[in-house]
């Protein structure tokens, strides 16, 4: 970590990152608010979060963007639009329309950003510290996460949208111009001649194409087909588990936030003497027994799991995002990184619908049974398979790394 910290470009562009983070967070929980405060309904409140879904449905096209251009003009642009986007909310009124269409615009820009910075990463720092930016930036966002929405929410209260609004729209200002001053010397970008479809999927292709990264997909899809019970189960926990007020639930959201720090303290250091694939099967494992703990009762060992969910979090967030880097040619990475978004995302979300459903008429804990068993099966299926070496897209993408730093 000490030499990520003396890495100028590594440590100005992180922060401007995570300062993108916060403004996020802000935002859309404020937004959702706002909407309920003027309307009183709740689907209306709730499309809001449906809107920005939407736009991030889109991933598999913004990947394709961000490997056709240049990443650090295309960060700076899209950061500044979305900026400008942001700002229509000022007029928005009692137009609701315009909200969920900024909010649409706002999920849109989110798969890009994000495709976009991880794309970005490997060109910017020596291959041995991409698991120690990975780690920091996971730490940053998820600390931020922990903190911001209570700050929008408190924001709105206190002084209404306009200040909410100004502060996101700083932040992605801010964001633009950390990547503005960054001295990375970036190739050309591919333009390749392939049919728009085989264009579009070639991360998915290329994912199915390469064992390493396929097996932590496939392991990490089987999490996330239960982990949005979360969403629904951390109310029951809380309420039913350890018969306190809802609002004891910010208590639960500070340990997983300590969680997540320690976690990305310990990434680079697991990965450093494991593997990436060793990393995110530790944090499948630290959720399986993180839904163990919460299932008790006790404050103490309710506790204890808040902050393994927070190691799990950042461990499978780490592992899976820093082999992906590592295997994955420049020239895919922006569509390979969209095409594991929506692989995960998707089931994710509809656990979060099965969550809320199944709560009605199921104990939580036997949810999370459920939770912990699918945990230890997909955390099993990683520990079985063999370990392969380095792809060639591995080297290849190290050694142009490592040409762009001497």
């Amino acid at each position: 970590m000490g030499r990520l910290l003396g890495h100028r470009d590594a440590t100005i562009y992180l922060a401007g990152q995570a300062l993108s983070v916060l403004g996020d967070s802000a935002l859309w929980l404020a937004m959702g608010i706002w909407v309920k405060e003027r309307t009183g309904s709740n689907s209306a409140a709730g499309l809001v979060f449906f809107a920005f879904i939407c736009g991030t449905c889109l991933a598999p096209l913004t990947g394709l963007l961000v490997d056709r251009v240049r990443r650090r003009p295309l960060l700076i642009a899209a950061n500044l639009a979305t900026g400008a986007l942001v700002c229509l909310l000022l007029a928005a009124g009692s137009r609701l329309w315009l909200v969920y269409l900024v909010m649409f615009g706002y999920g849109l820009s989110n798969s890009l950003l994000g495709s976009a910075q991880t794309a970005l990463l490997p060109l910017l720092l020596p291959a041995d510290l991409l698991g120690a930016a990975n780690a920091a930036f996971q730490v940053a966002s998820t600390g931020l996460r922990v903190v911001t929405p209570l700050l929008g929410a408190g924001l709105l209260a206190w002084a209404g949208p306009g200040p909410v609004i100004g502060l996101d729209v700083a932040t992605f200002v801010l964001a633009a111009g950390s990547v503005a001053v960054l001295r990375v010397r970036e190739p050309a970008p591919a333009r390749g001649a392939e049919h728009p479809w085989a264009a579009i999927t070639a991360g998915l292709r290329h994912i199915a194409a390469t064992p390493p990264l396929r097996r932590v997909l496939v392991a990490v899809v089987i999490g996330a087909s239960v982990f949005g019970f979360f969403e629904t189960v951390q109310f029951a926990v809380v309420g039913a588990g350890l018969h306190r007020s809802p609002a004891f639930l910010g208590v639960l959201t500070a340990a997983q936030g300590a969680g997540a720090v320690a976690g990305g303290l310990l990434a680079a250091p697991v990965m450093a003497r494991a593997s990436e694939r060793a990393l995110a099967g530790g944090g499948l494992l630290a959720c399986a027994l993180a839904c163990l703990a919460e299932m008790s009762g006790q404050l103490a060992l309710v506790l204890a799991g808040a902050a393994l969910l927070g190691v799990c979090i950042v461990w499978i967030n780490v592992g899976a995002v820093t082999l992906l880097q590592r295997q994955t040619p420049s020239r895919l990475l922006g569509r390979v990184d969209a095409a594991g978004n929506t692989a995960v995302t998707v089931p994710q979300a509809a656990s979060i619908a099965v969550g809320a459903a199944a709560i009605a008429v199921l104990d939580y804990r036997v949810l999370l049974g459920v939770m912990a068993v699918v945990m230890l099966a997909a955390a099993g299926y990683l520990a079985r398979v063999p370990a392969s070496p380095p792809s060639t897209a591995t080297r290849d993408t190290v050694a142009a790394s490592n040409r762009l730093h001497r």
